[in-house]
Order: C-alpha cells, then sequence, then structure tokens
C-alpha cells in the first residue's frame, strides 16, 4: 500500500475509532455486557469512568484524523496503550468463566486497533 493511501485509511480509521470511541462502546456494554463490560449488574463507578475516559479519547481521535502528521504522539499512544490494556484483560480474562467473553471483545478489539493504527501510522515524519 503506497503512504498516500495509508495516510486515507489512517485518517478514514482515527474518524471511525473516534466515533466508535464515543459512542459505540457505551453500546456495546449494554448489549454485549459479557464481552465488553467488566462490572455485574447495577450502577458501575468504574464504567463510567471508563467510558468517559474512552469518549474523550474519541474527540482526541476525531481532531487528529484532520492531520495525523501532527498527533503522532497521540496515535502511537493508542497503538501501545491498546497492546498493554488487551494484554491485561487477556490475562484477567481467564479468572473466573464470567470473564471469559473479553477474549472475544473487547480483547481482540483493542488489539485490532493497535494492529491497524500501527500499520497505517507513519513511523517518522516524511
Amino acid at each position: 500500500m503506497t503512504e498516500v493511501n495509508k495516510l486515507k485509511y489512517l485518517k478514514i480509521t482515527l474518524f471511525a475509532l473516534g466515533i466508535f470511541s464515543i459512542f459505540g462502546i457505551y453500546v456495546l456494554t449494554k448489549i454485549w455486557p459479557s464481552g465488553w463490560s467488566w462490572h455485574g449488574s447495577g450502577r458501575s463507578y468504574y464504567l463510567e469512568m471508563i467510558l468517559g475516559i474512552y469518549a474523550t479519547l474519541g474527540v482526541f481521535l476525531i481532531m487528529a484524523a484532520r492531520n495525523p502528521h501532527k498527533h503522532l504522539s497521540l496515535i502511537w499512544f493508542v497503538v501501545w496503550s491498546s497492546v498493554v490494556h488487551g494484554g491485561i484483560m487477556a490475562v484477567q480474562s481467564f479468572d473466573g468463566e464470567h470473564n471469559m467473553g473479553h477474549l472475544y471483545g473487547d480483547v481482540p478489539a483493542l488489539f485490532l486497533v493497535a494492529l491497524v493504527l500501527g500499520y497505517l501510522t507513519p513511523k517518522r515524519l516524511a
């Protein structure tokens, strides 16, 4: 894939990931809680905090989509924090059968985000 095409797809990916971070994660915690939510029934302060963090990140990803070269550190933060977050959650998924759904939900999603952004993001400025 050419660098021009990578940049085009990076912009699309950043925008889509931003929208997903703002709205999609919340929706998935409601329709597929065993794969996307780490709390029991009832109100979860943890979930509210993590949704707030991801919604904020989503706003910044949408802004980064306009000019990814100016936001490389944010994009690489998303790549590496997704690897770390996904790795920790993968291990935690084995702590009881009630957590195994995450191995099919948010864990692979985080690794996919890291893989796609890592592939599309320039390693250095041209």
